[in-house]
């Protein structure tokens, strides 16, 4: 099954000139949906980690599949004023735009290595930020999963370059 063929593809989406690549034709079919959740969780066996984490929104879908099937905690990173308990923060730059990711205090700690998951990745500036906010919380970033690699946009060779590792399921051209 080539999942490329559930991913649609929505031009000047968010705004004009950007390529959104849409999975929910992806999660809308069950079988590409399992098989998208079966190769995240094979991907993940090549790393030693303690919990699992996803950014909001879309990443949530596939990684508490994959945090059910792994028996794993899950943590989420929310958007800016979404958590209600003491959080730590993180503001970054999108592509269209700026933005702050939180998570609770108490989610992670100093013993845990965290996989990240997300639907996508393009630039990297959530990514990172993502990273950063495992390390402020004083866990270590065994990995990153996408489902998605946007490859001329460079966000996973970014991260590559900083020392994370990171697997992608498939890439498109972001433009």
């Amino acid at each position: 099954m080539n999942l490329k063929d559930f991913i649609r593809s929505i031009p000047d989406y968010p705004k004009k000139g950007i390529l959104f690549r849409d999975i929910t034709t992806l999660i809308k079919d069950e079988n590409a949906f399992s098989e998208t959740i079966n190769q995240i969780v094979e991907r993940s066996k090549k790393f030693e980690f303690s919990k699992i984490a996803a950014i909001e929104s879309r990443g949530f879908v596939f990684a508490s599949a994959v945090s059910y099937i792994l028996k794993k905690p899950f943590v989420m990173l929310r958007k800016k004023n979404k958590l209600p308990a003491d959080v730590h923060s993180v503001d970054f730059e999108l592509e269209y735009g700026k933005a702050t990711i939180e998570v609770h205090k108490d989610s992670i700690s100093e013993k845990d290595s965290v996989l990240i998951i997300d639907d996508l990745i393009a630039t990297g500036g959530t990514a990172e930020a993502a990273a950063k906010l495992i390390e402020v919380s004083k866990g270590n970033v065994a990995a990153f999963i996408f489902v998605i690699n946007l490859f001329d946009l460079n966000g996973s060779d970014n991260l590559t370059n900083k020392g994370y590792k990171v697997e992608n399921l498939i890439e498109f051209p972001g433009h």
